[in-house]
């Protein structure tokens, strides 16, 4: 990162986490939408309007703490409201607004990466972190990467969760999904434990390399 003020590091971050999360949670919502649940639309939540998904904990305190305290920052939104009750298929929708999530993640991505590949075309990329739009950019790019692949971890309540359960038996999804309670103490146990960080990180750092591999 370029020689940015602390004000001018949290504008960086603040725009791409901000639509990460909330691009994340809309497409939740409109895929329910899509498929006879009506829950996220009725509540207001199938806006890009960050404000209508901000997590005080989540959105602003956790990224602003990370951002002082370590390279590495993480965020989550409001979860949008889904009554699987509604749905036409109930497990097999599930599974889809699940992995709604991270397909919406990866296309931020690509769209952050876009951004960055026209900046280094243009010339300007030869000042790289210190332009701030490219600074943004690259955040964006490893933001949308870190989510995607944490929602796809199969550990309720993440999104891969979802996807898992629905294709397990009933008696066996029905005990995998009683684990939801307990699914963050679970990932932050593996996170600090160095077991996450083992398969999470080398994917997450594999797919950042291709992507910078295709910009510079």
């Amino acid at each position: 990162m370029g020689d940015f003020n602390l004000i001018q590091k949290i504008f960086i971050y603040a725009i791409p986490v901000l639509f990460a999360i909330t691009v994340h949670e809309v497409a939740h919502g409109w895929i329910a939408s899509k498929l006879g649940d009506q829950t996220a639309k009725m509540m207001g939540r199938l806006t890009l309007n960050p404000i209508k998904h901000i997590d005080p904990i989540g959105t602003v305190l956790v990224p602003i703490i990370m951002l002082l305290a370590s390279p590495f920052i993480l965020g989550w939104a409001k979860p949008v409201p889904v009554d699987w009750r509604n749905l036409k298929r109930p497990k097999q929708d599930m599974a889809w607004v699940a992995i709604a999530g991270p397909v919406a993640n990866l296309v931020m991505m690509i769209f952050w990466a876009i951004v960055a590949k026209i900046i280094v075309v243009s010339g300007l990329g030869n000042y790289h972190y210190s332009v701030p739009v490219f600074a943004m950019a690259m955040v964006g790019i490893g933001i949308n990467i870190v989510l995607m692949v944490l929602n796809l971890i199969p550990i309720p309540p993440l999104d891969g969760s979802r996807v898992l359960s629905a294709l397990l038996p009933p008696r066996a999804a029905y005990q995998f999904n009683r684990l939801e309670p307990y699914g963050l103490i679970i990932v932050l146990l593996l996170l600090f434990s160095g077991v996450l960080g083992k398969f999470f990180f080398p994917v997450v750092d594999s797919f950042n390399s291709a992507v910078k591999s295709l910009i510079f």
